[in-house]
């Protein structure tokens, strides 16, 4: 009989971990439990009308270096760097104002269809909130290497 009460006694206690600083679930690399593929239909894409934080974080860091890179475009121009861009190139010779609203419309259209759709899978890894990592991921490493070039021509 008293191993009956040990038993009811261990129903009651708090079997929850605590969450650390930093995990694979911040980054939607790992789905929670209740976020799994048998809760929802499989293949089929589902949308949402509320957006964690943190992919909406990383949507504003993608615009904020979106505009960056615009500026940083025409401080190389400026020091005589060359636009290969052949599209762009147009646009900043029309107005660089032109430039910049045109790119930073582009980007925030791409993003917005990029959220609506960020549970789509597309391959059996790989969804579009992943994708949202990689551009920022690349946009860093372009920020990276623009500023390098405002170094070398500093220099």
């Amino acid at each position: 009989m008293t191993e009956t009460s040990q038993f009811l006694d261990n129903r009651y206690q708090n079997r929850r971990q605590n969450m650390p600083f930093f995990c694979a679930f911040h980054l939607g690399i790992k789905a929670g439990r209740r976020v799994s593929e048998r809760r929802a239909g499989r293949g089929k894409p589902r949308y949402v009308d509320y957006y964690a934080n943190h992919l909406m974080l990383c949507t504003i860091a993608i615009l904020f270096f979106c505009i960056l890179d615009a500026f940083l475009t025409l401080n190389i121009l400026a020091q005589g760097g060359e636009e290969l861009n052949w599209f762009m190139a147009n646009l900043i010779e029309n107005s660089t104002e032109k430039f910049i609203g045109f790119k930073f419309t582009l980007t925030s259209l791409a993003l917005i269809l990029l959220v609506i759709h960020q549970n789509v899978q597309l391959t059996k890894n790989l969804r579009v909130r992943h994708i949202k990592y990689m551009i920022l991921f690349s946009y860093s490493t372009l920020i990276s290497y623009e500023l390098y070039l405002l170094e070398l021509m500093a220099a």
